[in-house]
């Protein structure tokens, strides 16, 4: 038998170092050729880490949340016939096992490093008939395991217990290694409500929930954090709001979905893309990139229009690039191609960043008014707020219903001023409020 060391990659781009995001495995599995160990992090990109042979994991040398150099040894693997440690292990002697390691020394590889301790796999829980599940009370279930033993599931089952505010500690997993399946998920969900009384039953009661959820912030939500922490800490944002009419707007765009085709569906941000790109025309500083270091602003001839779009990871902001040169088709398209590709993880690290500026939409969601926090290093955020359709008077006097939105923009106070911040926003909904001059 030999120990085969996986380093941390170089995955390109002048990246030095990873986070750890995510652990597959741990101490004791087995593994096949090309099983994801593990994903890291660099930027906003995610990278897995395949094992490059078959065999038995001994060693993780990183936990969840810890940044690693590249070329770092990360997992060691006890695998048929020699590993890539065999030159290493000749020239150290090896040291002798004590009595407590007696036994682990004796079937471990005698070509570990002379310091490191020899890990003893962690036994796997005792499983219980996969029928029985959802018949256990919860508290008749295992107890939580140890804050550092962290339960093995799939984002998506992480996603959904987070969804529904259940503690991964406490579900029994049944799939290999102790893994949380979905189906084990449903269980313990059942079990919950089936003790509670739920579903309308008159023996419905209502308990104190004194539970303190601790979740480390790491991977793309850390980074995030940093990033808004950094914007808000450089750049004094100036925002400001107006309301806009978009019947006309709206009524065109419902004319056009209509009559498309093969053509993707037009939401309003393909429209307000448009607006952007001839606004930006006459006010060329709001399409900008400040160095605050240098001193130095950078002015864009191309308009590079950064979506932010919400994931189950968190929030990124994918970019269509030179928006200037599209027609509200073709903008729409890059939308929904960039948006699918962030939610889905596929979107290629050119794709999330070089923006100029930057639009954020809650959707039917968006409420009234919101304060965007800018996309450093960029001088300027524009917030899509939802459309309601709201009483206003006409020329004549008459109350009529129209479909109001609010623009909710900020701005780098720095570079842009508050008569032109709101002067852009001013040009932006005379496009947006008369859409044919969209198209002239």
């Amino acid at each position: 038998m030999g120990v085969h060391v996986i380093k941390l990659p170089d995955v390109g781009e002048g990246v030095a170092e990873a986070e750890f995001v995510e652990i597959h495995v741990k101490v004791g599995d087995e593994v096949e050729p090309d099983d994801n160990l593990a994903d890291v992090m660099t930027d906003k990109a995610t990278v897995e880490i395949p094992s490059p042979r078959k065999g038995k994991i001994l060693w993780i040398g990183a936990e969840v949340g810890e940044t690693v150099a590249v070329g770092s040894e990360i997992i060691k693997l006890e695998v048929e016939g020699a590993g890539n440690m065999k030159e290493e292990a000749a020239a150290a002697p090896a040291e002798a096992a004590s009595d407590q390691d007696a036994e682990t020394a004796a079937t471990a590889p005698e070509t570990e490093e002379k310091d490191a301790p020899m890990p003893v796999p962690t036994p796997e829980p005792e499983r219980r008939p996969a029928q029985m599940r959802g018949a256990l009370r919860p508290q008749d279930r295992p107890r939580a395991k140890p804050e550092n033993d962290r339960p093995l599931a799939s984002p998506a089952v992480r996603a959904r217990a987070r969804s529904r505010g259940v503690d991964l500690q406490f579900v029994y997993g049944t799939g290999p290694a102790g893994r949380i399946t979905h189906d084990d998920l449903d269980a313990y969900i059942e079990g919950k409500a089936a003790a509670k009384g739920e579903g309308g039953g008159t023996g419905a009661t209502y308990q104190a929930d004194a539970s303190v959820e601790e979740i480390k912030i790491i991977g793309l939500r850390r980074k995030i954090a940093e990033k808004m922490a950094e914007s808000k800490r450089r750049i004094p944002h100036i925002t400001y709001v107006d309301e806009v009419d978009v019947t006309a707007l709206e009524n065109l765009r419902a004319h056009m979905n209509a009559d498309r085709g093969d053509k993707p569906k037009l939401t309003i941000l393909p429209f307000l893309m448009r607006a952007m790109v001839l606004t930006l025309k006459k006010f060329p500083q709001v399409n900008s990139r400040f160095d605050d270091e240098g001193g130095v602003v950078h002015r864009f001839g191309g308009a590079h229009i950064g979506i932010a779009t919400q994931t189950d990871n968190g929030l990124v902001v994918p970019v269509v690039r030179h928006a200037e040169a599209n027609d509200v088709w073709q903008n729409a398209a890059e939308v929904a191609r960039l948006s699918g590709a962030a939610r889905d993880g596929s979107a290629k690290r050119e794709e999330l960043s070089g923006s100029t500026i930057t639009i954020t939409s809650l959707g039917a969601m968006g409420g009234l008014v919101t304060t965007p926090v800018i996309n450093h290093p960029e001088v300027a955020i524009v917030g899509v707020n939802k459309i309601q359709t709201l009483p206003r008077y006409d020329d004549h006097g008459h109350v009529v219903p129209v479909k109001l939105m609010n623009l909710s923009s900020s701005f780098d106070h720095r570079i842009v001023d508050g008569w032109d911040a709101a002067a852009f926003v001013q040009s932006l909904k005379g496009y947006l409020e008369n859409p044919a001059t969209l198209f002239i």
